[in-house]
């Protein structure tokens, strides 16, 4: 991504982390892109989404987890 102010992003880790530190973060607070990154290295890199290719990834995730 471009430098951008992180001070106000909000991160959250899924409800189903377990607190291993094993974990990605989300943030929906990045100049209208989905931030993802690595728990163990916030400083490090972040990906970053269309709010529409998040949400295609999160339906076949849910989707893709329901048949096993």
């Amino acid at each position: 991504m471009n430098e951008m102010d992180m001070t106000s992003v909000t991160w959250r880790k899924s409800t189903r982390s377990n607190g291993s530190g094993d974990c990605i973060e989300v943030a929906a607070d990045l100049a209208g892109k989905v931030g993802l990154r690595d728990s163990k290295d916030p400083a490090g890199p972040i990906l970053a989404f269309s709010p529409t290719a998040w949400a295609t990834f999160i339906r076949a995730t849910k989707a893709e987890g329901s048949r096993h």
